[in-house]
């Protein structure tokens, strides 16, 4: 196990895009070697995916992978990563995802014969186990499902296995929307962080053994759920900035377990764990709003390695099929950061990037290529997940006190009496986690968790939610 106590990026000129201390060799691609290159994201039209639609699904995936590598090559990108997003039947069905693996494989294998296309795939199947709640998060049939899912696609071509884990999901939706900072790093300091561990060595294991990369994990349906409420004005904005830094001790470790990158892209704690870990990252902003919408459309870009459009249907726009449009978006934006770094000036518009977002939301204010460094130092400066959780929350609610006190974030009078009353429970957070942790389930409604999953009590919960 790797053990993260220090930086591996320590100076913000250094935290940039298209370079780490630590480049990923992929697919004939140097991941972090000085080159931004796009990750397209594609997932079919609405349809329903059964054993009577099949052939109809796999010809859906390979028309859209081939259109969007003959448009990546018709636009001389210099490298391509696709990315096979499984949807739920896909991974219930793991010969099914394995046969989309498969068509994506064959593709950009004859895409590089024909025209030279240097490329790489990575294939995420989907976490399942939140779809019965409570979870069962070390068996069941969700279980073994998504452990075969890994394995066969492993074999039918993927280069890259990454996950969206939810492990503590069905404890932190609740503490979300009750602004409940205490149950918001129970769900991500203790039980998401016992999940990663114990997920991640299978996924460490099965790319082991199959010769393929452990890439990374994404708190997408923790900090992305934060960014989209806090948009639809449902929860404050710096509450999700809190939840967007909190993530990162979990999606940590990944790494600490054996994941070595590119992170995914919609983990928008990727620039924490790049300057922690030094292994390159994938990000997705402004290109992504064919999926979601976020106040972090430029900043994203600012340490990206890989850059993404998150996910788009195959659907026909005036401009050709949707994903081929994604392509042609993501070839020009890593077009321009490209030619920035040819001419030694990645930093400056890594700037101009920045200066563009950071001020209008305490979302975008902490993803700051200098408060990311300060912020990953307190990180790190802690030996636990729970103890890193909490000053995770500590310091970040520090940072935004100042930022605001110096007018250097826009904040609005509710979200400046929300900042107090986020650093009011903060401060009551203890340091020994085992007296939090008994606090925490004294609290927690036990219907709605196994604990004993998280290796925190035996038994069931009392009763199953429908």
């Amino acid at each position: 196990m790797e053990q993260y106590d220090r930086l591996s990026i320590g100076r913000t000129e250094d935290l940039v895009f298209g370079r780490c201390p630590r480049p990923l060799r992929v697919g004939g691609l140097t991941i972090g070697g000085g080159t931004v290159y796009p990750e397209l994201n594609f997932t079919l039209p609405p349809m329903a995916i059964n054993e009577a639609t099949m052939a109809e699904v796999r010809e859906e995936y390979r028309q859209m992978a081939d259109e969007a590598c003959t448009r990546a090559s018709a636009l001389r990108v210099p490298g391509l990563v696709l990315e096979l997003e499984l949807l739920p039947e896909l991974t219930r069905e793991p010969e099914w995802g394995a046969e989309i693996t498969a068509i994506l494989r064959e593709c950009l294998d004859a895409h590089r014969a024909s025209h030279g296309l240097v490329s790489a795939l990575r294939v995420t199947p989907s976490d399942m186990r939140d779809f019965v709640r409570p979870p069962l998060m070390r068996a069941g049939r969700e279980w073994e499902r998504i452990v075969r899912s890994f394995d066969l696609c492993a074999q039918a071509g993927a280069d890259m296995l990454a996950i969206e884990s939810t492990g503590g999901k069905e404890i932190h939706d609740d503490a979300l929307l009750n602004g409940d900072l205490p149950g918001a790093l129970f769900a991500l300091g203790v039980l998401g962080s016992r999940d990663m561990a114990f997920l991640w060595d299978m996924i460490v294991d099965v790319a082991r053994r199959r010769n393929v990369i452990p890439a990374g994990d994404t708190a997408c349906g923790f900090g992305n759920t934060a960014m989209m409420l806090a948009d639809g004005g449902y929860i404050p904005r710096v509450w999700a900035a809190v939840i967007r830094v909190m993530t990162v001790p979990r999606s940590l470790v990944a790494y600490e377990r054996g994941a070595v990158g590119p992170s995914k892209d919609c983990a928008y704690e990727g620039p924490f764990l790049k300057a922690i870990t030094g292994y390159p990252i994938a990000m997705e902003g402004a290109e992504a709003a064919c999926a979601h919408l976020s106040p972090v459309g430029n900043i994203a870009k600012a340490a990206a390695d890989l850059w993404s459009n998150e996910s788009v249907q195959n659907v026909k726009l005036l401009g050709g099929m949707a994903p081929v449009v994604s392509m042609e978006q993501l070839a020009y934006a890593t077009r321009l950061m490209n030619v920035a770094s040819a001419n030694a000036k990645a930093v400056e518009l890594r700037d101009w990037l920045v200066e563009s977002d950071a001020a209008l939301d305490p979302q975008a204010y902490i993803l700051r290529p200098d408060v990311v460094l300060k912020l990953a130092a307190e990180i790190t400066a802690e030996p636990t997940p729970y103890l890193r959780t909490r000053r995770a929350a500590l310091a970040t609610l520090q940072v935004l006190r100042g930022a605001a006190s110096e007018a250097a974030v826009t904040l609005s009078r509710a979200e400046q009496r929300w900042l107090a009353r986020l650093s009011a429970q903060a401060d009551q957070l203890p340091d020994d986690e085992d007296a939090f942790i008994e606090q925490a389930v004294s609290q927690i409604d036990k219907r709605k968790v196994h604990l004993d999953q998280y290796e925190l009590a035996p038994g069931r919960p009392e009763t199953r939610t429908p």
